[in-house]
């Protein structure tokens, strides 16, 4: 089962970093060729969100299945277990926001990048139709 959770993190971190490409100055030779891309994939992306709500759906699952470990009724070392169980699963829910919260973002600077994009065009053809 960490196997999802090692692709969600990779998709989250290669979001981040084609956030941080696009919005970082200087860059401005390479910045179409970033755009393309990542114009590209923002689709494919997409299946994240479905791939984040199913990943909560089972952290939910496994929240309300856990065996309750209320005072004495647990050893110490199921009581350990039990806390890095709820560890792992606020983590995992964390992992979840970010790769969310990223595709977002990514999504929103790239629409951004792209207007910008045109609308400098735009002023240029009206420079020099003067």
């Amino acid at each position: 089962m960490a196997l999802e959770w090692v692709v969600l993190g990779y998709a989250a971190a290669a979001e981040a970093i084609m956030v941080v490409l696009l919005t970082m100055p200087g860059l401005d030779g390479l910045r179409k060729g970033l755009v393309a891309v990542t114009r590209n994939l923002l689709k494919p992306f997409l299946s994240i969100v479905p791939f984040c709500l199913f990943l909560l759906m089972d952290i939910y699952w496994k929240y309300e299945t856990m065996p309750s470990c209320d005072g004495d009724s647990c050893t110490p070392s199921e009581h350990l277990r039990h806390q890095k169980s709820m560890m792992k699963s606020q983590r995992n829910a964390l992992l979840i926001a970010a790769a969310l919260v990223f595709y977002w973002i990514l999504y929103s600077v790239t629409h951004l990048v792209v207007k910008i994009e045109q609308l400098n065009q735009r002023v240029e053809r009206l420079k020099n139709k003067d």
